[in-house]
């Protein structure tokens, strides 16, 4: 780690420095896991160059605790400046498409030579290698091949799918950090660096693990709806309310399935739960019993119970369920917006409190002195720091 000069934080990762070259979606959201653990995240922007969907960087909250040097990549000297501070790094963070790194002169071959202890790592939705890997793509274009995203929705209908959660966050930037940490440990060992491929589609399909098992021991079926983990079985799933909202239900094992029907009211007419045959019967009556109270009334009668049922809250909403606002879960932004708080929790090593949204270029002065990289203020000047 590169302890000297380097903005310290706290966290189980202060004193570690990334370097971040700005993309979209999943490489933004891995470095910011990486600043929510107190490493020092520098974010080299391109000048002109706006947020993800036109966002203002300065409103994207994953740019939170990251400090940003502006740097025109498409020059020799905004090239040299960035390799310069690979020099200084222990991680790096990149989402370009394949080769385009390279075609600036800022691809692992030279980052590595810079600096041969460098955790370099890539994140794309189809990987470096493979018929697919130069091809554009979206997250679910890239969870579509791998079998995930068939697992949700109505088997009659086309599937559905959580936003972009599953497969650029889930399967590209939680497998992104794993492997930088892991490669991290590594370097630390023994001085050797190396690169971080993370393919949304390898991560999308390690995800599915535990499914493939099931399926090859006969417990799972392709069609959707009909598993127990996939809205198949009437004690798994969600049900509209009085008021248009909805409750989940996770009743699975029998004393949980015993407790929720015996809230709901119907422990003494329903169909027993082993009774396979009559699970539609059972899942109209749980449906029907659902829509005689609104969501609120719903949640205090299953409040202080092992029934396994909640609310279904939006966005919006979440922030104000008790259970979340006590543990604070979510923390207010720099203007008083709700944000979820750092994940995980640590008893020795706690996490900082989320740092300020950054603005594009404002800290290259300061990275230029802490990182030791002279010049670094001005992108046409060569980083004679090098």
């Amino acid at each position: 780690m590169r302890m000297s000069g380097t903005a310290e934080r706290g966290g189980p990762l202060g004193g570690v420095r990334v370097l971040e070259l700005a993309g979209l979606g999943p490489g933004p959201f891995a470095a910011m896991l990486l600043a929510d653990l107190g490493a020092d995240v520098v974010r080299v922007d391109r000048p002109e160059r706006g947020g993800m969907f036109g966002m203002d960087p300065a409103l994207d909250f994953t740019n939170r605790g990251k400090r940003s040097v502006e740097l025109d990549l498409k020059t020799e000297e905004g090239a040299a400046a960035v390799l310069a501070l690979a020099e200084r790094a222990d991680l790096l963070v990149e989402g370009f498409r394949p080769g385009v790194a390279e075609r600036l002169g800022v691809g692992p071959e030279q980052a590595l030579a810079a600096n041969p202890r460098l955790v370099y790592g890539r994140v794309t939705g189809w990987g470096q290698e493979g018929p697919l890997a130069h091809r554009a793509g979206h997250d679910l274009t890239y969870l579509a091949p791998t079998g995930a995203l068939a697992l949700g929705g109505d088997p009659d209908a086309p599937p559905t799918f959580p936003a972009n959660l599953l497969g650029d966050f889930a399967g590209g930037s939680l497998y992104l950090v794993v492997g930088l940490l892991a490669a991290l440990r590594h370097a630390e060992r023994t001085g050797e660096g190396q690169v971080v491929d993370a393919a949304i589609v390898d991560g999308a399909a390690h995800l599915t693990t535990l499914l493939h098992g099931l399926m090859a021991a006969g417990g799972w079926q392709d069609r959707r709806g009909s598993n127990l983990l996939d809205g198949g079985s009437p004690f798994y799933g969600c049900y509209e309310t009085a008021d248009g909202k909805h409750m989940a239900v996770g009743a699975l094992e029998k004393r949980f399935y015993n407790e929720f029907t015996e809230r709901l009211g119907i422990a003494e007419t329903a169909p027993a739960r082993e009774d396979f045959d009559h699970w539609d019967e059972l899942r109209a009556r749980i449906a029907a019993a659902f829509r005689t109270r609104t969501r609120a009334e719903w949640t205090k009668v299953f409040a202080d119970s092992d029934g396994c049922v909640a609310p279904v809250l939006s966005l919006r909403e979440a922030p104000h369920h008790p259970h979340l606002a006590v543990r604070n879960t979510f923390v207010p932004g720099p203007d008083g917006t709700p944000q979820p708080a750092p994940a995980p929790r640590f008893s020795a090593t706690p996490a900082p409190a989320p740092g300020p949204l950054l603005t594009p270029g404002a800290d290259t002065a300061a990275v230029a002195e802490e990182w030791g990289v002279k010049g670094l203020s001005d992108p046409r000047n060569s980083p004679s720091g090098a």
